[in-house]
């Protein structure tokens, strides 16, 4: 089982910043999730929403900022938003990344980092896993490569949708399949030993995200989850 720091170790340090991922690293992860987004001027930046608002003490939409407008901002405790690049070079091998694609686009930019860290750095496509919410952006990773394995995140938005198109409480297994998938990211909202169990019979992984308390990450460990991503990943 994968123990996963959500956003580096974002119940420590601020989500998404170099020492946030510093932090998950110095509790021994195996894995480090994080939000890719590709901003102005098309670097690939680690940041959640949409907006820089939540995170930063600035306004304003990622799309419509170039990373030297970025770097200005203060993420929390004085850091930076960082690049995709700054975030391997930190980590360097010393546990899996996955990385989440946020937004259109982002499966191109994110695929030529990551060629590039495998040619000429010698990473390993083992060391990658990619994840998304957004179908089209996973069927685009993957024409781009075959070699990294890719995860359908599943949230309440999804699960809505997906209900009334399947009329069915496991259309996210459907959906997975058809954007060739071979994990599932379920929401703590719907991990449950049905879910998992249905999702892990059709074959695939199945990680739970953002599993905090004690007695869910032991209660999901019982229910044979192959990964818990955590903003404390040391309590896993």
């Amino acid at each position: 089982m994968l123990r996963i720091g959500h956003r580096g170790a974002a119940g420590y340090e601020p989500e998404n910043t170099l020492l946030s991922i510093q932090k998950a690293l110095d509790l021994d992860v195996e894995a480090i999730e994080l939000d890719a987004h590709v901003c102005k001027s098309g670097e690939i930046v680690l940041i959640h929403d949409v907006k820089v608002d939540r995170t930063t003490e600035g306004t304003g939409l990622i799309v419509k900022k170039n990373l030297t407008e970025l770097k200005k901002l203060n993420a929390g405790k004085g850091e930076k938003i960082p690049t995709l690049e700054e975030a391997l070079d930190l980590i360097n091998r010393k546990s899996k990344i996955i990385i989440e694609l946020k937004g259109k686009g982002t499966a191109n930019s994110v695929y030529k980092i990551i060629n590039k860290y495998i040619s000429e750095k010698d990473w390993d496509w083992n060391d990658f896993l990619i994840s998304s919410s957004l179908i089209q952006e996973l069927r685009d990773f993957k024409k781009l490569t075959s070699q990294i394995e890719t995860g359908l995140i599943v949230n309440k938005k999804l699960i809505g949708i997906l209900g009334i198109i399947f009329k069915t409480p496991f259309g996210f297994i459907e959906m997975a399949e058809s954007a060739n998938a071979k994990s599932i990211y379920l929401s703590k909202y719907f991990c449950n030993k049905k879910s998992i169990s249905e999702a892990k019979n059709r074959g695939f992984a199945v990680l739970a995200w953002t599993i905090n308390s004690p007695r869910e990450i032991e209660k999901l460990k019982s229910c044979s989850i192959d990964g818990i991503i955590s903003d404390y990943p040391d309590r896993i």
